[in-house]
């Protein structure tokens, strides 16, 4: 009871004092303990056997920290990206006690790669969350999901249709419409980019010359520099540029998202949830940032949709706002995670 108590005084004062930091806040022993965890051995990794229409295969998890109450599921990007860009995480989740899983996806690297076209898409993706939920003993009383861009789309499927397991999502960087993410790109970023450079994209893309040095050399000075991840390319951090540049599965990423870099054109081209946001009941945090490739107020609108949605505004942060907006995008998904537990929201 004693630590418990320490460990509330110390996250009030993170949020009631503008000095004070994630990095002041030291988790209780207990969050430390593996006793009785059956990872413990492999340092909290555990490949889950996963049961498909092409048959069974494995998925790579890692579980961080021990908090019986308060469980988050991260869901990466892509898709066919990997967890990689989201280990920004280790260094704001620990120190507020959470217990979180880095999780890939099949078909990304860290997991198998079936070469099975047939297994990408989102009715199956839904299914492989909900075999990983109950591998990893997950329920209403502590299982918060967690979606960045694709992901998100993953996890207000998920909600759809199994939000009895769930005690809270987070829906970070995606809009709950491709078509509206198509329209966003055409009417408002493409009006704004160098018009030359845009031409010059244009043209590789109709020619379908995607793998031309010159598209990708172009879409980072034009694109991903200001609407990705707000930094120098030179100063994109590691796990970044192992998830997006090295690891990622082009062959799931072009299948669903579509090859082209400025709109999404793959089997998820007509996904649109603008009409059942409504029905999702259990406490809901939307992420948007005013640099996203994705429409700000879009995302905004989405968290009134919702029944029990709330907004997070990321004022420098970009697509990534977890690497170029940090500090504002950590403190507010942890004090959501923080007031769904208390009750207070």
């Amino acid at each position: 009871m004693k630590k418990n108590l320490i460990l509330v005084v110390c996250i009030m004062a993170f949020y009631g004092c503008a000095n004070t930091h994630s990095s002041d806040i030291k988790a209780p022993a207990s969050y430390l303990d593996n006793s009785g965890r059956d990872d413990a051995l492999s340092g909290g990794v555990k490949m889950i056997p996963i049961e498909t229409p092409k048959g069974s295969f494995r998925v790579w998890t890692k579980r961080i920290g021990n908090n019986p109450r308060i469980k988050v599921l991260l869901l990466h990007g892509g898709p066919g990206a990997t967890h990689e860009y989201l280990e920004a995480f280790d260094s704001y989740f620990p120190s507020a006690s959470i217990e979180y899983y880095y999780y890939d996806q099949l078909g990304s690297y860290y997991s198998d790669q079936p070469d099975e076209t047939e297994l990408w898409n989102l009715p199956r993706f839904v299914e492989e969350v909900e075999q990983v939920r109950q591998a990893l003993g997950l329920d209403k009383e502590n299982f918060y999901l967690y979606g960045h861009s694709w992901g998100g789309i993953l996890a207000i499927e998920y909600a759809l249709k199994y939000q009895q397991n769930l005690k809270g999502i987070i829906i970070s960087n995606m809009m709950a419409s491709i078509p509206a993410y198509n329209e966003y790109a055409e009417t408002v970023l493409m009006p704004a980019m160098d018009q030359e450079a845009l031409a010059e994209i244009k043209a590789y893309e109709e020619g379908e010359d995607y793998e031309n040095p010159r598209y990708l050399e172009l879409l980072i000075e034009h694109h991903y520099v200001h609407h990705i991840l707000r930094m120098p390319l030179a100063e994109w951090p590691d796990p970044v540029n192992r998830a997006f540049f090295r690891h990622l599965n082009h062959a799931v990423y072009v299948l669903m998202q579509g090859p082209s870099e400025l709109g999404a054109s793959g089997i998820l081209v007509d996904w649109d949830r603008t009409a059942d946001l409504g029905a999702i009941t259990v406490p809901t945090l939307v992420i948007g940032a005013k640099h996203d490739s994705m429409d700000p107020k879009h995302m905004e609108w989405m968290a009134s949709a919702f029944q029990k949605g709330r907004y997070l505004y990321c004022p420098n942060g970009s697509h990534c706002a977890l690497y170029d907006d940090q500090k504002s995008y950590f403190k507010g998904l942890i004090k959501f995670i923080l007031d769904v537990d208390s009750g207070g929201l």
